[in-house]
């Protein structure tokens, strides 16, 4: 079962044709959503550049144990920000855009570590900035069947967006900083990633954890898309979308559709 749901996601992916009844039985546990994306990933033709942490909020992190998701993001779907991004959204599927933190692993965990303190986990990034998550899948309900159909489908992303560099981001000051998602010019949300359980860099210790107990061998340069600060904002192609971060920087894009692959 596992191995047909994601040979189908793939399929959809590749033909960027969007769908609405979940392919087989909706996996009713994280881990039997990971055996889902790992079925995925061991397919998938593209290198990985990085991976996306989702939030799971109550009553739902109760519920599955977890208050974390993760999903990857491929090499061709990530893109400096620039004024003229495009963000790639699957036509007749899902498609919504996040404001987020990105933090770059600098240096790998040794080979017997499984557990990171916040410390720990922040000594193995050597960059943060700001971006753009693409959270899209051509499976239209992804976002109203709960997290871990969240998780089947590659996380629900389809690309990222890299901002400038945080300079002094150790000392945590960025955590308190209002960020603000527009839409057409209309606000959407807007918040800080102190709200976060942990923080952001607590997302960090949570990928690396999560990667290491899936076998999943970590690499220095891979992004983490910590998530989303002003929260899932739904978009359509034709849309412009600002996230401000205010003295840490805007960036933009244009929603557009995802053309077959």
């Amino acid at each position: 079962m596992a191995q047909m749901i994601a040979t189908h996601f793939l399929a959809m992916r590749k033909a960027a044709t969007g769908f609405d009844d979940y392919p087989g039985d909706a996996p009713a546990t994280l881990e039997e959503a990971y055996v889902i994306q790992d079925a995925a990933l061991a397919q998938a033709p593209d290198a990985i550049s990085g991976w996306k942490v989702g939030r799971i909020l109550p009553p739902l992190a109760d519920r599955y144990g977890c208050d974390r998701l993760a999903g990857p993001i491929f090499s061709p779907t990530v893109f400096p920000a620039t004024s003229r991004s495009k963000g790639l959204v699957f036509a007749n599927g899902f498609g919504a855009v996040e404001a987020e933190y990105l933090f770059r692993i600098g240096t790998i965990p040794r080979p017997d570590q499984i557990s990171f303190t916040l410390e720990e986990a922040a000594d193995h990034i050597d960059a943060v900035h700001i971006g753009i998550e693409i959270a899209s899948s051509p499976f239209a309900g992804i976002n109203e069947m709960g997290p871990a159909v969240t998780i089947s489908d590659f996380g629900n992303n389809n690309g990222l967006l890299i901002g400038p560099a945080i300079p002094d981001w150790r000392s945590g000051a960025y955590a308190d900083q209002r960020v603000t998602t527009r839409i057409d010019g209309v606000e959407v949300g807007s918040g800080t990633a102190a709200a976060f359980n942990q923080g952001a860099i607590g997302s960090v210790s949570f990928l690396l954890e999560n990667l290491i107990a899936r076998g999943i061998a970590i690499q220095p340069g891979w992004w983490i898309s910590t998530g989303a600060v002003t929260g899932v904002h739904p978009v359509r192609a034709g849309q412009a979308v600002e996230t401000d971060f205010g003295p840490l920087g805007t960036l933009h894009c244009t929603i557009a559709a995802q053309p077959p692959r």
